[in-house]
């Protein structure tokens, strides 16, 4: 098993973020790393990263759903700087969340570099002039990572935190990516299944072991575990 095997790269074109997401690897301020376990309250678990394959993507009946009730809202793509309109939303989001998160935005995406090598993009939704949900990806030459979603926890009620993520997959298609990857996935923790939603007959599940994507329908809690468990043996 790999725990938090972390790259320093003094730059990071798009052509290269495809490699190492398609190698299941993962951006952390501006470093990038990968890992098959996570380690909470002393107990190990096993994590496992997803990805959408977009030419199998299809929009389901509840992503139809989160999309029509979001429609009176506005979105604005924009360049990848963190505005203070942004940070003061963060901050509303991070004092309603009950799990821990980065002191700001800029901790988030940067932590002590002044500058990025990431070729990052913010997503805005607004309520007429109100901004109510951001969201931050990474492009690829191919690829899009879906990196930070935060809103207005007063608008729970229309999921923004999903409708970012299809607003990101919108976008991976519009500029005909191959694939949208939105981090890792748990068989301990069911909180992370939501970034199964999209679709799980699109969503491919990376095995470290074989160094190799398989369809997630064709596994199962116990054979990815199997894979992770048996890695090195």
């Amino acid at each position: 098993m790999t725990y938090y095997q972390i790259h320093y790269p003094a730059a990071m074109p798009p052509p290269l973020l495809d490699e190492y997401l398609a190698r299941g690897w993962y951006r952390m301020q501006q470093t990038i790393f990968t890992t098959d376990i996570i380690i909470k309250q002393e107990t190990i678990l096993p994590v496992f990263w997803l990805r959408l394959s977009l030419k199998k993507y299809r929009e389901n009946k509840t992503s139809r759903k989160i999309i029509e009730v979001n429609r009176p809202f506005n979105i604005r793509l924009c360049p990848g700087d963190i505005t203070d309109e942004a940070e003061a939303l963060y901050q509303v989001y991070k004092a309603a969340m009950d799990f821990d998160l980065s002191d700001s935005i800029r901790d988030y995406l940067l932590g002590e570099a002044l500058e990025s090598i990431y070729a990052t993009k913010r997503i805005e939704i607004r309520d007429g002039k109100k901004l109510i949900a951001c969201g931050f990806y990474d492009e690829g030459a191919n690829s899009l990572a879906g990196i930070l979603n935060f809103y207005d926890p007063s608008y729970n009620k229309f999921t923004p935190g999903k409708y970012l993520m299809l607003v990101k997959i919108a976008r991976a298609l519009e500029e005909k990516k191959t694939y949208y990857y939105p981090g890792y996935i748990s068989t301990a923790i069911p909180k992370f299944d939501y970034k199964l939603f999209p679709g799980k007959e699109a969503s491919e599940v990376y095995l470290s072991a074989e160094g190799t994507w398989v369809p997630w329908l064709s596994t199962t809690r116990e054979s990815l575990e199997q894979s992770l468990f048996s890695k090195g043996k």
